[in-house]
């Protein structure tokens, strides 16, 4: 397994397992909405039907819905007019309750509609990868090739900078051990011209006969 392949696993292995699983009724000209806390990043997918109670017979214009997937900020990731059935498949970009809501146009005589409707997120969509599509895989690889890179350059940036810290410790050091070694020469110096000037006196007065 390419390691890539490995790390979105693992990612997807950590976002937030949602399941739901639904058949309701729907009575006619009501709505219907459903919510469920998504994390962001989480790849969420959703699949809805009308459910004919006649097999051989078409599912009529009167029990069609219209469906509405959006964010917890109001962006549209789903919308469907006069459907019997539909999916839907994306990446959240923001963390909160997402909402799918269902109408039913009016009947007369005033009826019911029976709806089936699967709603997962993370790992428990079992069939993610028929309806997702390649590129999310692919921008999700790309984002945490860059992730990996930039670890990377922070990894070796930290080395780097422990080097250019043992450097500058060694400076200080060289620089202490030159700066003591110059103090003491300095020190000699100076007693020994203090020394020199003493004897020079005294030599003076000596022979002045001042002593």
């Amino acid at each position: 397994m390419p390691k890539w392949s490995f790390l979105v696993s693992v990612l997807l292995g950590l976002m937030s397992t949602v399941a739901v699983s639904m058949r309701f009724e729907l009575q006619s000209g009501g709505t219907k909405c459903i919510s469920d806390d998504i994390k962001t990043n989480a790849m969420t997918v959703g699949k809805y039907s009308v459910i004919s109670p006649n097999e051989d017979v078409p599912i009529p214009d009167s029990s069609k819905l219209t469906v509405r997937v959006s964010s917890p900020h109001g962006n549209t990731y789903h919308n469907a007019d006069n459907v019997d059935s539909g999916n839907f498949a994306f990446t959240a970009a923001e963390s909160g309750d997402y909402t799918a809501c269902f109408w039913a146009p009016e009947q007369k005589p005033p009826g019911s509609v029976t709806v089936e409707f699967d709603w997962r997120s993370g790992v428990s969509s079992k069939d993610w990868s028929k309806v997702a599509k390649k590129g999310q895989i692919e921008i999700m690889e790309y984002e945490l090739k860059k992730l990996y890179d930039t670890v990377i350059s922070i990894h070796d940036e930290m080395f780097y900078l422990r080097e250019r810290e043992e450097e500058m410790q060694q400076l200080n050091r060289s620089t202490n051990a030159k700066m003591a070694t110059f103090s003491i020469l300095s020190l000699g110096v100076c007693l020994s011209v203090a020394g020199l000037q003493l004897w020079h006196l005294r030599a003076f007065f000596e022979r002045k006969k001042l002593l």
